[in-house]
């Protein structure tokens, strides 16, 4: 018997079945869906709407094997995360436990379909499993759980109750393997770092061992387009991935890497499309035409092709190509058409790709406008043996050193056509001169219709929680007619506070507009797509900052219809390699109108270019970039500060035995010895410390932090915040400087853990709310793919430490709210452990020196916030952490816990 899964290859199932009005019948259902449901019973696909629900409840019997064995599958490798099991809570306390809980929607089998197909809350609608799996985990969920352990919410299937349900004669789709990064529209490009292969290629090497670092391997003579441009050239619906044949162009180069075509576009094995570490997308199918590694166009001046770029310790080259050689300027979407625009020298280069058919083989066109200037310009366009032809004025064909190359020859503007087809297609030049003539591609540079039309609109929920703050979920739009993932990745606002755009990790940009006007309801207009892993966002001065793992871009809106017009790389200094762990995180903008962004290092492995590990400026008018802080392994996003100083996470890994808060300083080194040229000093004395270590049991991956700017915080109001990307919380972070040393803790805000990984955050200043976008990707344990969250602090108490300071005679804790003295005082409330850790190229570090403080005594300050703990054997430690359970002044209960590093105890005082 073949049973076909599908659940466990979806992040985003999380069987949240949350809050409804319990069901009695069909229409409290309707109404329900009208107070809750993510989508309307229009938005489901048709087969929906002819489901033959008691067939497949009476089918079940029949199949009680199958169904039960495909539902446990479902169950224990995705839904188990949040639920867990009666013997294991899971990741989220408050997601619905089948064994105890009260159904709100209605616990009979029909009602659960609705919820996992229509999605409600904070949980998505789970529009990638079929109707039999969804009948499937519902039966396992009822016979495992509820009939067991919850009878009093076991719903007996009668006759009469399977007349009630909804006629239909079709059972849906069959299940099948669930690969969302092959059918999601990315548009008619997607940049990426590529490898370009033939078919049958060998399988790939990759080093792996015991032994950090790992070895590099031998990639001399592989073609990487590290900044590529796949373009697609067939038409048709889908975008690239659903294309038959392409082009990729390599903006570092500025060359065509290659021309293919097939069945598919790439094998997706990447940790941005099915999670693979330590690989880049190989393309596959047939590969007609291929140049190797190396400049596109020869040098204005000299003539030469040879490469001046940055020389790697593995010997490859990374990095653009110098400006005065070549510089790309950006991409003209055009419909399905991609215009690229660039510069050779001063010339000033539009090209565009193209797709024809001799004999049935097929031909790839590259049609090229050039204003020529001063100085030699000459292309490479294949190796000898592949057919070639040229048609238009001011240009020809030549041989050069085992290439094909054309010469412009004229000094006015030329507008040539360049056919390339496989080797062994013969009369490509005489059926080259009977085709169109050069367009002009000017044309295509003021904008065009709108390629993603359709505006999307989802619901707010409205956030009721008990205590100090309130989230509330503002869901993304999960049944596009694109099919995104939607894995946020960064946002901000307009000056209009209502409207702020949103990026995503898999190549989109949105425009969101609703935040302010209280309509419980938002409007997603996509306007950007393609780019390569969007990991920041910014607007400034009204126009919109992408930061790419190949590039910071701008884009221009032409025609006034929200779509980006133009994709101008601002900068694209980056130095791109082919390793899946370079990413390029967070985007802030100092008064000045400096940008800055962190770039990871590699996994495992000695950096190969100078930016891995860093912390980058970029200048103002994006000419220039600057490396201001360097050794951090993954680091993610920046914040820069007050004081001009900035803040950078890190990730446990090698050299870093836990995460850590960076308070960064320019010129420092953070710790990463792969990292690029580090110091000989490979001690703890050798790096700049960190604010505090993170233990992976607080935070598995702190991502970004934030000044709170908002009145309404109260007395978190310009406190900081982190956000955990690994286990989707929000922390405070109290501080102080001792000697120079920025030294503190993490204290976790008390709400609720969100369904992702919180990326990036911004204060609205019309409304004085906090915006989270976040998402799962990457290994994390979270269990939804994208969320977008606002959180409203309420008049409440918040109850949590704001201020930390280590004194030689112990811990002085400042709270938000006044304590009950008698609760302070009782020393039985408290316990306090201390630890080291050890910083090696080894991955991560087990707990050393472990301790149990004695507290002497515990005051209560005359402000009445204050809570000084004495601690005779108190000295610096790299962990520290502090349990309370006590009363505030109001009798509240206030527990908590406070993880810090001690670097330096201050003096003693008095409170």
């Amino acid at each position: 018997m073949n049973v076909k899964f599908t659940a466990w290859y979806i992040p985003i199932i999380v069987l949240l079945f949350l809050a409804c009005q319990k069901r009695t019948d069909k229409v409290s259902i309707s109404d329900a869906a009208r107070s809750g449901f993510i989508l309307q019973e229009s938005d489901l696909p048709d087969y929906e709407k002819n489901i033959d629900h008691k067939g497949l409840l009476q089918a079940l019997g029949d199949r009680h094997g199958e169904s039960m064995r495909t539902g446990e599958h479902i169950y224990t490798n995705t839904c188990i995360t949040c639920h867990g099991n009666p013997e294991q809570e899971g990741s989220l306390p408050t997601a619905f436990k089948f064994w105890a809980d009260t159904f709100k929607v209605g616990e009979d089998p029909y009602a659960i379909y609705q919820t996992l197909t229509r999605g409600h809350g904070a949980m998505p609608p789970q529009v990638n499993l079929t109707p039999v799996e969804k009948y499937d985990v519902i039966h396992y969920i009822r016979e495992t759980f509820v009939s067991k352990e919850n009878p009093a919410q076991y719903f007996n299937i009668d006759e009469d109750y399977l007349a009630s349900l909804p006629e239909g004669t079709s059972r849906g789709p069959e299940p099948r393997e669930y690969k969302p990064w092959e059918e999601m529209d990315y548009g008619n490009f997607l940049i990426n770092t590529y490898e370009l292969v033939d078919e049958n290629a060998p399988p790939r090497e990759r080093s792996t061992g015991p032994v950090q670092p790992l070895p590099d391997e031998d990639f001399g003579d592989a073609n990487f387009a590290y900044k590529g441009i796949a373009v697609r050239l067939d038409n048709g619906p889908g975008g690239v991935a659903a294309g038959k044949a392409w082009m990729m162009f390599d903006h570092d180069l500025m060359r065509v890497a290659g021309a293919w075509t097939g069945d598919g576009f790439i094998d997706w094995e990447a940790i941005l499309f099915n999670e693979k570490h330590n690989i880049s997308p190989r393309t596959i199918g047939k590969l007609h035409v291929e140049n190797e590694t190396g400049p596109g166009w020869a040098h204005p001046e000299t003539g030469t092709f040879v490469d001046p770029r940055f020389l790697a310790r593995d010997g490859r080259r990374f990095g653009p190509l110098p400006k005065e050689w070549t510089h790309f300027e950006g991409l003209y979407p055009y419909e399905n058409r991609l215009i690229m625009w660039y510069t050779v020298g001063e010339a000033r280069v539009l090209e565009t790709f193209g797709l024809d058919s001799l004999e049935h083989q097929p031909v790839f066109s590259r049609t090229l406008n050039i204003e020529p200037a001063e100085g030699l310009l000459k292309m490479r366009v294949a190796p000898l043996g592949t057919a070639v032809a040229l048609t238009g004025k001011g240009a020809a064909l030549a041989e050069e050193n085992g290439f094909q190359v054309v010469n412009i020859t004229a000094s006015e503007p030329v507008k040539i056509k360049i056919f390339m087809a496989a080797s062994g297609v013969s009369g490509l030049e005489e059926w080259a001169q009977s085709s169109d003539p050069p367009a002009s591609l000017e044309q295509f540079t003021k904008g065009g219709p709108a390629r993603f039309p359709q505006l999307l609109e989802t619901n707010i929920l409205q956030g009721e929680q008990e205590g100090a703050f309130q989230v509330d979920i503002l869901n993304p739009p999960f049944n596009s007619p694109w099919k995104n993932q939607l894995r946020l990745s960064g946002l901000d606002f307009f000056r209009d506070r209502n409207k702020a755009v949103v990026c995503a990790t898999d190549g989109d940009v949105w425009l969101v507009e609703g935040f302010t006007e209280n309509k419980q309801t938002l409007t997603w207009q996509r306007i950007a797509s393609g780019l390569f892993q969007p990991l920041g966002i910014k607007v400034i001065e009204e126009e919109i900052f992408v930061t790419c793992r190949d590039q910071i871009v701008r884009l221009h809106d032409y025609n006034g219809d929200g779509e980006a017009d133009f994709y101008e790389s601002f900068n694209n200094d980056h130095q791109v390699t082919d390793h899946f762990h370079e990413f390029a995180m967070g985007l802030q903008a100092d008064a000045e109108g400096n940008l800055y962004y962190a770039k990871s290092a590699r996994h495992a492995r000695e950096a190969l270019v100078p930016q891995h590990g860093t912390l980058i400026k970029v200048s103002p008018d994006g000419e220039h970039t600057e490396i201001i802080a360097t050794g951090f392994r993954a680091a993610n996003g920046v914040c820069l500060n007050p004081d001009g100083s900035f803040i950078v996470t890190d990730q446990e890994g090698h050299w870093n035995p836990m995460n850590r808060i960076n308070w960064v300083e320019e010129g420092g080194f953070y710790g990463n010895m792969f990292g690029f040229d580090p110091p000989a000093d490979s001690t703890d004395s050798g790096m700049e410390q960190p604010l505090v270590w993170v233990e992976r049991e607080r935070d598995r991956s702190p991502s970004e932090l934030l000044w709170v700017d908002s009145e309404k915080w109260g007395p978190l109001n310009g406190k900081l915040l982190s956000f955990s990307y690994g286990y989707g919380k929000v922390y405070l972070v109290p501080f102080e400087k001792v000697g120079g040393q920025v030294q503190g803790g993490i204290v976790e805000l008390p709400l609720p853990r969100f369904a992702t990984g919180v990326m990036r955050g911004r204060f609205n200043q019309d409304d004085g709310h906090l915006y989270l976008c976040g998402l799962s990707a990457w290994g994390s344990t979270q269990p939804q793919l994208g969320g977008l969250y606002r959180i409203r602090m309420t008049e409440k108490p918040v109850h949590i430490p704001v201020g930390i300071q280590a004194q030689q005679d112990g811990i002085l804790l400042t709270f938000s709210e006044k304590m009950d003295e008698s609760s302070v005082r009782e020393l039985a409330n408290y316990s306090v452990a201390t630890w080291d850790l050890l910083r090696s190229r080894k991955y991560g570090s087990k707990h050393y020196n472990e301790k149990k403080l004695t507290i002497t005594a515990a005051e209560l300050g005359a402000d009445g916030k204050s809570v000084k703990l004495k601690m005779p054997d108190i000295e610096p430690t790299w962990v520290m952490e502090i349990n309370y359970q006590l009363k505030s002044e109001k009798g509240d209960e206030v527990e908590g816990l406070v993880q810090n590093t001690i670097h330096q105890l201050g003096e003693a005082a008095a409170i």
